[in-house]
């Protein structure tokens, strides 16, 4: 495996873990006051969304291929982008602190209009971090299985994802074992398979022949 992508991939999906974990005690609070009979078509979505990413997240680190994981990274970076347009479309342009002494109605009564207000503030920015994020990694992803390929990895899609190699890497690194024996990519100078025997590329002399 490839130790530094591992770990690149590694703390990515922490970070993802943390921001979604945020995102959704948020909104489970939301669903307890609010839930089911106010604003219950955002608050499900917005319960789902993160719970989704979170499971998600949790069974890739286990096992992934470039392919499933280029997958998931499109399908939810969508649905945070979703998340993070819903959010928008409901604060909109309001200021939280201009908030004195409204109020909000929920299912047992009513709670600040402010701490609401900061709490949507708080999940929407999250979201459309989230939303970056999830861009940034697929970019990355497929630039790195791209490479991966051209350097003699034709179903790097299909591998398993550790085995991808970071910028600057071979596949396989630092293992080294990443391509047939006897055969060596095409940047080392010689064609596949055609490499000289013994290491050596001198000229070859002939016994009992001087130079």
């Amino acid at each position: 495996m490839t130790q530094l992508f591992r770990a690149m991939r590694l703390y990515g999906n922490v970070v993802l873990l943390l921001l979604s974990a945020t995102v959704l005690g948020i909104t489970a609070y939301w669903g307890s006051i609010f839930l089911p009979d106010i604003r219950h078509d955002y608050s499900i979505f917005s319960l789902i969304v993160p719970c989704l990413t979170i499971i998600i997240i949790l069974i890739g680190m286990q096992w992934s291929t470039p392919r499933t994981e280029a997958i998931f990274l499109f399908i939810l970076g969508v649905l945070w982008l979703a998340q993070a347009a819903w959010t928008t479309d409901i604060i909109g342009n309001l200021q939280c602190d201009s908030l004195t002494t409204q109020q909000v109605t929920t299912k047992a009564g009513s709670i600040s209009a402010r701490s609401w207000c900061y709490e949507m503030r708080v999940v929407q920015a999250f979201s459309w971090m989230i939303f970056c994020l999830y861009a940034i990694f697929l970019w990355i992803l497929i630039a790195l299985t791209t490479r991966a390929k051209a350097l003699g990895r034709p179903y790097a899609w299909g591998e398993p994802i550790v085995e991808l190699p970071w910028f600057g890497q071979w596949p396989g690194y630092p293992e080294g074992g990443q391509f047939p024996q006897g055969m060596y990519p095409a940047q080392y100078g010689y064609p596949m398979g055609m490499q000289p025997m013994g290491g050596y590329a001198g000229p070859q002399i002939a016994p009992g022949l001087r130079l």
